[in-house]
This record gives C-alpha cells, structure tokens and sequence, in this order.
C-alpha cells in the first residue's frame, strides 16, 4: 500500500482539534481533498488507509462545524466512519455496505445552513439566491481560490490563464479591458462602460473604468458567468460577471498566514512578491477582523535605446483589504468591508515589431499609475425561510496613462490621459429558495456613476490641456426572479429588470473655437433618460441525476454617453445584446470521474459601442454598427488516477459586424484620405468584432498527493493557445495580433506548518504577440506586446 493513500496529516498534527465551531467551505471533490483542507483548517490529522477511500468523491460541505461533526459528515457521506485514535487524530474506513444503507435511511446528514447541499454539488452565489449548480441554466466556471494562490498571488491574468472563454487587453496592470464569450468592444480607455461585470461581493468594483485588476489573494472562489446577465446585474454585463468571493473572518478562531517568493524573468530584470492574511476574533463568536495584504515588484523586460534604458517597463503593485463581521444573532451579521490598491508602472510594455527583440524606438517614458478605493457595508440576516441582504459602497477608482505621440520626423510629443471615477450604489434583495431549485427573488439596486476624461498633448515638459469629456449617469432599478418546477424533470426559470437611466455630460476643457456647439449638445446630454426592460427566461431539464440539458435567454445594455472627436464632444447611444444559447452537461467537476459541459449561443449586437481612430489620428468612440456572434464552448474535465485530474477547453466564436455606421466610414475615409466608399469597402473587409480570437483553447492537470504524514505534493499545470485576432475597427486598427501559446507548471510541498513552491511561466519563451496596441500614435510602425519571458519563482509560505 503507497503511503500517499495511507495518510493524511496537515495542520498540526499533534495539536488537538480546534474547540468550538469553525467556518468551513470545502468544494466539491474527493475525500482525500476534503480532509487535506479540513485538516489544515481545523488542525487536525486524519489517516485514511484505503486508497479507493481516498479517491472516492464527496460533494461540497459549507457551514460552521466543530471539527469532529465535519469529519463525520464528510465520512458518512464516503459511506465511511471517522474513528478518534488521539488528540487531534482521526482514522477514516469504509463501512460495511448492510450498515450504509441502514445509515442512509435512518439518520440522513443534517443540512446546518442553505449552503449545504449533501446530494448536489457547488453553489452558485452568483446566482444571488443559493441556486445550485444543477439548477443553474448557464455556463459557470468556478476557479477555488487555493488554486489562484498557488504560485503567489496574481491578479486577474491568473483568471485568465484557467479560462479558455475570458481574454484580456494588455495595456498594463489596472489598464486592461476583459471580454468572455466573444462580445469585445475596444482597447482603449474611453467613456464606454466595459462588457463585463466585475464584482467583489454584491458591489460592482467598476463602472466605465477598465479592470481594477485587484490581487486574487485569500479569495474562497471566483465565480464566472457567461453570456449576458443584464436581468441579475444590469447595465455593463453584456459579455458576462466576474465576481469574487472572499473568505469571511472566522469568529471562532485567529489564525495568520504569510507568504513570499522572488522571480528572475530571461533577458530580464528580477521581481518580488508578499502576502499576508491575519484573522482575529476580537470577541469570541461575535465580532472577528480579517486582514489582507499584499505587495508585489514585477520586473521589467522592454529595452528603450533612445533612452539609453533597459528593463523599462517595471510595475510595483501594492494593496489589500479588511473585514470586520458582527454577527448579531438569529442569522443577522454585519460586515464592513474596505479594499484598497496601488499601481505604478514605469513604462509601458508593448515593442516594435521589427528589429531589435523587446526594444522599442519610443522616446518619452510611458508610464501609467492606478488607484483603486472602496468602502461597503453589508447587511445579512433572514425573515424566517427568506434570506435578506444589502451592500452599499462607495468607489473612487483612478487611472493616468502617458503615450507617445510622436509623428514621424517631427518633434517629440507626448499623450497623456487621467480617467477619474467616483461611484455609490446599493443593493437589496430578498430571496427564498428550495431544494428542487425552486424559488423567487425581488431586489432593488441603485448606481449613480461620475466619470471625468481629461486629456493633455504637447512636449513631455510642457503639455497643453486638450478637449476632455464628463459623463455621468444614475440608475435606478427594480428586478425579480423566480423558478418553478413544472414536471419532475423541467425547472423553468423567468425574470425581468426594469432600469431607469439619466445621463448627463459635459465637455471639459474645450477649446473658445468650439465650445457653443459643444455646450449646446452638452444641453441636450444632460436632459436624456431612457427606461430599460430587460426580461429573461429559461429552462432545466434533468436528463439523469448529474446531467441537464439548459435552455436559455437573457439581454444585456450599456448606457450612452459623450465622446470627444478632435475638438469636439458628441453623443453616442446605448447598445444592447440579446443572446439564446443551449447547452448540456453531465456530471460534477472535482467530483465524478468525467465531466463534460458543452454550449451553443447567438447573439444579436445592436448599436455596437466601439473605439477606432478619428480623422485627427486620435482615439475616439461611436456606434459602428450592428453585429452577430456564434459561440461554441466545450469543456471536459477527468480524473484519470488517484489524485490526477486533467482538463481540456475550448471557444470558438464567429463575429461580423454587418453593417459599419456612416460615422465610423466617414471618420475612416478622411484619415486615410479615400473616397467613402473605397472606405466602406475597406472597414467591411475587416470588420470583425475586435479582441476576440476565432479559437481559444487550454490543457490542464491537477496532481495532489500525501508524501507523508506531515507532507504532501501538489503539482498544476497548464497550456492555452489563442488564436489570432483583430485590434480593432477599420485599417488603421486593423492590425492582427494573437496567434500564440502560453503555458505555466506550478509545484507545491506543504509540510507541518511551511510550504515551498517552484513555478514557471511561458515555459517554451515563446514571444507572441498578446496585443497589438502601444500607442494609438504609432501608426507609420507596427507595435506587438510580446508575453513575459520565461520567469521563475521560487517562494515560501507558512501558516499559524
């Protein structure tokens, strides 16, 4: 018998079990997983001594349980028994099978809270009424924060290294735009609100403001959902939501946590990184205090000759985030919640594409910076079988890039551009769900976002404000759900969402020529409302116990607003997307030996919000035009060994913009100097939905196994090629980038109270070309933002 099978010890194995009641949130997986987190978690030892014990798969256990009752359920539902052989030490065998069944029918698992669900697998929060997976009619991705950390804390390019249907800009930490499911808009940073939804908790983190790209660190899960969620969360979640789901203090017991590594990056400079967690009940199961922190240096690997500089384009990251939970009794809590981050980058990381690898011919310093606040309160609680919650937050989010804008042969020019954002909303909602999936759900939301856009041009040392932009919008919104179980096999889902939007806006710093007729539009801005139906329907139904066959259809908007073109300030329409899809699945990842989800979806895109160059050669926003996208997903995932899980995905996604607006061809046709036909002809040649690759695909394989009993092994590895796509609109942005493969292996040993870990990135040093934007200036020479060179870290972490 291998020893791996035989034991599993973590935490303190000599210590005895925690005393008192312990939040826990295990996923679903297979015994083995269960008890390796238990243990460490409650530190505790568990010797399990048959290997098909192991292996054998259990479903997710949320809740607050003392340790032994956790262990019992967690065995009880293996069709085991958890036998105390010490302090602190458990052994875990398999019942007879006469005694199982007798078991199962006399004393079923208790279910201690609505987040337990022993015959079903993950709960899907995003759903914001408990519904789980198997009664979710969509595509969900759930990546477990255990996995995010593995290898240091990152940020939201971890995200998207395990997703194959999530792309990324790469402009630079806290300056990128994400896209899923093919629905992409632009590159820049512009006045549109992005295509998908961002969210910690139940608050947004951004409006119109790119990702945040907050440090994925201490995080329970982060929770993807595809295709358009405009009934749940309304405006700006066209492509799809990703929220993340933090870890709650622990009021029962402190406990602390750090960790560290350093990288060297080939033909490179070296870099760094810091965690640190700090839980601290301040009275015993009542109030508790959760602490987080991190920072990280990120070495730079873009030479610029001119500048006589090398490594340019470093970025310092610093940030974190704290908790404080009340609970207040009879399931009542309050939390408040404060987050906090801040980015500096020295330059920016894109290269020329021709000559010299990883230099650049720039002559100005690129560099960027991002701050990033917020504050929420939440209140939880219940009226019986109705769960209550509400979040109020306040947002002030930050963001300056400098671009060069040097044209050829003449003088040195600097871009410079500051989008400042300041936003309040709030949250409520009432819910009641059961367990065959049935339920309701009524909420209240309400947004009221500022953003100004402010733009300065000339010399770096004498720069000269330029025409800017002020939009502003408040919503008010009220939205129900609810479910119904028509037959044993059919759950049938419907909802609606009513907004009511006001804009306004204004033009800033406009040049005397011009500003009667921008403050005469900006008049007619300022009055604009709209009210916005967004309904939604869909249906389950059950083709075996762990298969489902999911119809869907859902809506998503965007609001208008003001964009500058040249000199002058102009408005801009809402845009909206309506997507059917179908799917299947069958069985439960991390639990069954084979899983496999498979999606079809058509989305209609109307009045499509995109940027492109205007006829001043500088970034401007329009609708384009009306477009359609086909998506195909495939995901499969299977556990070929003890403690061996391999996973494979793939998107393929087919985009056409069927007809470009007659702004976007005149824009076009007067800054290539062609007659608007020969424009129009040109922009439908290339008009496929920007950002987006025709393929994306990703490899991966998970092996986890105990080495001793105070030791264990985790390795993690990855592939994801993506295809090639398109910059943007029209000829100028036209250019192809993409078509690349990116790989990463990540190892962790965890002994009694430290782990070591070892990674690599881009393993092959492949160049690529992720993003085909450095500056929208640099039209005369092709720009290319290769992937970091292979970098190795090394790093260590320890627990208390």
């Amino acid at each position: 018998m291998k020893i791996g099978w035989a034991v599993a010890a973590f935490g303190l194995a000599t210590a005895p079990a925690v005393a008192g009641t312990v939040a826990i949130d295990l996923p679903a997986g297979t015994v083995g997983q269960q008890v390796t987190a238990l243990g460490r978690l409650a530190r505790i030892s568990v010797v399990v001594p048959d290997p098909a014990l192991w292996s054998r798969p259990v479903p997710a256990l949320r809740g607050r349980w003392d340790a032994a009752a956790a262990l019992a359920v967690v065995a009880g539902r293996a069709g085991a028994t958890a036998e105390r052989i010490g302090p602190g030490s458990w052994r875990m065998v398999r019942r007879p099978v006469a005694v199982v069944r007798r078991a199962r029918r006399v004393a079923p698992v208790p279910s201690p809270a609505p987040m337990v669900t022993p015959d079903r697998d993950i709960v899907v929060t995003a759903s914001k009424r408990d519904t789980t997976r198997d009664h979710f009619a969509g595509h969900y991705v759930r990546v477990a924060g255990a996995e995010l950390d593995l290898g240091g804390a990152g940020g939201t390019d971890r995200l998207v290294a395990r997703t194959a249907s999530v792309a990324s800009t790469y402009l630079g930490a806290g300056r990128n735009k994400l896209f899923i499911r093919g629905i992409a808009d632009s590159s820049f940073t512009g006045p549109t609100q992005a295509t998908v939804g961002q969210y910690y908790g139940d608050l947004r983190l951004s409006y119109n403001a790119p990702d945040p790209d907050l440090r994925l660190s201490d995080l329970a899960a982060v929770e993807v959902l595809e295709g358009p969620q405009g009934t749940l969360y309304g405006a700006g979640s066209l492509g799809g939501l990703i929220r993340l789901v933090p870890n709650a203090p622990n009021l029962a017991r402190a406990s602390a946590s750090v960790s560290g590594g350093a990288s060297t990056t080939q033909n490179g400079a070296p870099g760094a990184d810091v965690q640190a967690v700090l839980n601290v009940p301040l009275v015993a199961d009542r109030l508790a205090v959760r602490i987080v922190a991190d920072a990280a240096s990120e070495g730079g690997y873009i030479d610029k000759p001119l500048l006589d500089r090398t490594d340019v384009n470093r970025t310092r990251i610093a940030g974190g985030r704290a908790t404080a939970l009340l609970d207040l009794g009879a399931d009542w809590s309050v939390a408040l919640v404060g987050i906090g981050q801040r980015i500096r980058g020295e330059d920016s990381q894109y290269a020329d594409r021709d000559g010299v690898p990883l230099t650049r011919s720039a002559p100005v310093t690129e560099g960027f910076s991002a701050d990033f606040l917020q504050a929420q309160l939440v209140l939880s609680g219940a009226f019986g079988d109705v769960r209550f919650r509400s979040t109020s937050g306040v947002t002030a989010h930050d963001l300056m890039e400098r671009y060069d804008a040097t044209p050829p042969d003449g003088p040195v020019q600097l871009f410079a551009q500051a989008n400042r954002t300041r936003m309040r909303a709030n949250e409520t909602r009432l819910w009641q769900s059961a367990r065959d999936g049935s339920g309701w759900l009524a909420g209240f939301s309400y947004v009221h976002n500022r953003t100004r856009l402010t733009r300065l041009y000339g010399a770096p040392d004498a720069l000269s404000p330029t025409t800017g932009v002020v939009n502003g919008v408040a919503e008010t919104t009220l939205y129900g759900e609810g479910s119904v179980r028509l037959l044993p096999g059919l759950l049938t889902t419907g909802g609606v969402r009513v907004t009511r939007s006001v804009l306004d806006g204004e033009g800033a710093d406009v040049a005397r020529a011009v500003q009667p007729s921008v403050a005469a539009l900006a008049a007619v801005a300022a009055s604009r409302a709209e009210t916005i139906v967004l309904p939604s329907a869909a249906a389950i139904v059950d083709l075996t116990r762990h298969a489902q066959l999911f119809l869907r259809y859902q809506q998503g908007f965007r609001p208008g607003g003001l964009a500058i073109e040249g000199d002058f300030v102009r408005r801009f329409r809402s845009d909206r997307v309506a997507t059917i899809e179908a799917g299947v699945r069958s069985g439960r990842p991390n639990v069954d030996r084979l899983d496999v989800a498979v999606t079809v979806a058509r989305t209609l895109w109307r009045d499509i919000q995109a940027d492109f160059i205007d006829g001043s050669g500088l970034p401007s926003t329009a609708n384009i035009g009306d477009g359609r996208l086909w998506t195909i997903e495939g995901v499969v995932g299977a556990r070929i060994a003890p403690g061996l899980r391999i996973e494979g995905a793939a998107t393929y996604n087919a985009s056409r913009i069927d007809e470009p607006s007659q702004a976007v061809v005149s824009a076009l046709s007067s800054l290539a100097g062609a007659d608007p036909a020969t424009a129009r002809a040109d922009v439908l040649a290339r008009m496929q939905i920007p950002n987006i690759a025709r393929v994306t695909a990703r490899a991966g394989a998970v092996f986890e196994q105990a080495l001793s009993v105070r030791a264990d092994l985790k390795v993690d590895g990855w592939l994801r090629y993506v295809g090639a796509s398109r910059l943007g609109v029209g000829p100028v942005l036209g250019q192809l980038q993409g078509s690349y493969l990116d790989s990463g292996l990540s190892a962790r040993i965890g002994l009694e109270r430290i782990g070591i870990t070892a990674s690599m990135t881009n393993i092959v040093n492949t160049r690529g070309n992720r993003f085909a934007l450095g500056t929208p200036f640099a039209t005369g020479r092709d720009q290319v933002t290769p992937l970091r060179p292979r970098t190795v870290r090394v790093g260590i972490d320890t627990r208390f």
